[in-house]
This record gives C-alpha cells, structure tokens and sequence, in this order.
C-alpha cells in the first residue's frame, strides 16, 4: 500500500502556508486540485508523484510531491518534498512593470511618516 498524507499537512510541511488552518480554509473553499482533480476536504490524501494546483498570493502554483515528510523542518528540508512545475510570468507591459517598481522605491520616497507630516503642518503654519 502507498503511503499517504492529509493535503493540509502536506502543504503545511512544505511550508506552502504558514499556520495548518490556512491550508485547511484554502482546501474546504475547493481550492486546490490534485492531478486535475478539485477536492473539498482538508483530509483528501496525496501520495508522491500527485501534482497540486493551489492558489498562493497572486499567482496559481503547480507542484509535484516527491516526498510527504514528517515534520515540519527548516526551509532547505521543505524544499526537496516538491518539484515546482509553475512557471513565473514575464512581466507584458508598463502597467504590470510600473506595479512590480511600487515595491522597489527609495527609502523616504512613499508616504510620509508621523514626524514628516509633524514638520510640513510647522512649515505650512497650520501646528
């Protein structure tokens, strides 16, 4: 007999999602596939070789079990329980470019803190 793994534990081992909880919310809102499959229970049982398509963030990853693990380890560990099969996106046009550069701005360059705002009200006159 294969062994196998609840998907929640398994996604959690591989360090997919942070708490057991959020694996289990994102396979009972029938999330998750496995090999093509949509599954909506939490106790749905993965063995090596299936591959998992699930949500995380903003894009859609595609994982292959190559191992169900024991425990939840350090990330280097968590690492050789799957094979990504996702691919990442070229970024298409200057919308998308302009909101991956968001993130990457100058220290001091967003929005302005407590005692910036303090020193523009001094400079404005209105303290």
């Amino acid at each position: 007999m294969n062994p196998s793994l609840r998907i929640d534990r398994w996604l959690w081992f591989a360090r997919f999602f942070k708490s057991r909880s959020l694996a289990t919310k994102i396979c009972a809102e029938h999330r998750v596939r496995v090999n093509g499959a949509v599954i909506n229970k939490s106790n749905h049982p993965v063995k090596a070789d299936d591959v998992l398509t699930f949500p995380q963030g903003r894009e859609i990853r595609i994982v292959k079990v190559l191992e169900l693990g024991s425990r939840r380890g350090p990330a280097a560990e968590a690492q050789t329980l799957f094979e990504d099969l996702s691919t990442r996106p070229e970024p298409k046009g200057e919308d998308e470019l302009q909101r991956l550069n968001q993130a990457l701005r100058d220290h001091g360059a967003g929005r302005p803190t407590k005692a910036d705002r303090r020193e523009i009200m001094r400079f404005v006159g209105k303290e």
